[in-house]
């Protein structure tokens, strides 16, 4: 039937041609956004799911720099422990060639004199962040023995935890300002060679071989004696560089991890650029075939007019 009052073929073009503006919109908005969930709207459970993981995605920067900052103090004091390695290393050199008959001991003296101004320049220097490992006060409020490196974020369900990495910087530091008798650093502890009025006490910087009362078998206890630190020193540099290498590794790990999450939340919410603009294209065709339908439909009506006119 045809009606002047009631345009049913405008009507349904009209519909679609509404139909089709908003699949437009829609996929316009994607291509602009480069999001095909962009709001909470679009797709609530990817979207929560997404705005959950980048959360977690900004925490685990937040570790990576946190790793980055632990990895550069331990750098910093692993070249300050080899650098004072080196320095004990020529310590002892000195003392062995203070064993030798008719050498000038006050020369040696004096070159070991600049060698453990060294360490205690090294000792001081090995500062970073305001932080310094090989230089400590054990008797202040807020020293504590273990450094905590933020190492990881995790999520179980609704619950969240942090993992840290811990370091034991007690047989790392090198001198100590607590006055308490054995609270000394590795350039402080002290050894008695010999007995009664004729011993000798020293450390590795008070160690003196033109003091009274030393003799070759005292020169020959403070060989042994640098020695000692000179393996403790070693020691320390090997755990420093364990823990340098596993710093490193976690880096990498917590660095793909992100990238994973990455990839996962573009899984979720990114749009398919190529799919949006074959869909762009599509809908703009079906957009113009809309207006002319839309057209035609409207035209109708000047039809039946023609049917009254003779």
């Amino acid at each position: 039937m045809t009606s002047i009052r009631t345009n049913s073929a405008a009507m349904v073009a009209l519909r679609t041609l509404e139909t089709t503006n908003k699949a437009l919109e829609d996929t316009q908005k994607r291509i602009s956004t480069g999001y095909r969930v962009a709001e909470a709207a679009d797709n609530a459970a990817y979207w929560s799911i997404a705005t959950v993981m980048k959360s977690d995605k900004a925490a685990l920067s937040t570790v990576q720099d946190a790793l980055g900052l632990g990895t550069a103090k331990i750098d910093v004091t692993y070249t300050a422990i080899n650098s004072a390695i080196d320095v004990v290393d020529s310590i002892k050199s000195k003392l062995v060639a203070a064993r030798e008959p008719g050498v000038d001991k006050e020369k040696i003296q004096d070159e070991i004199k600049q060698l453990q101004e060294q360490l205690v320049g090294i000792a001081e220097s090995a500062s970073f962040s305001g932080e310094n490992w090989l230089n400590v006060n054990s008797a202040n409020a807020g020293y504590s023995s273990t450094e905590e490196i933020v190492s990881s974020f995790n999520r179980t369900g609704s619950a969240v935890t942090v993992d840290t990495i811990d370091i034991d910087i007690s047989t790392l530091a090198l001198m100590d300002g607590n006055p308490a008798v054995g609270a000394d650093g590795l350039l402080e502890k002290t050894t008695t060679s010999g007995t009664g009025a004729t011993a000798v006490t020293f450390s590795i910087l008070t160690l003196d071989i033109t003091a009274a009362n030393v003799t070759d078998a005292t020169i020959d206890d403070m060989i042994d004696f640098v020695h000692s630190a000179f393996t403790d020193l070693t020691n320390g540099a090997s755990d420093l560089g364990a823990m340098k290498s596993r710093l490193s590794m976690q880096t990498d790990f917590v660095a793909t991890l992100i990238d994973a999450m990455t990839r996962g939340i573009s899984a979720l919410i990114d749009a398919d650029m190529s799919e949006e603009s074959t869909r762009l294209q599509a809908l703009q065709t079906q957009q113009q075939l809309g207006v002319q339908s839309l057209s035609i439909a409207n035209a109708s009506a000047q039809n039946i007019l023609a049917l009254f006119q003779g």
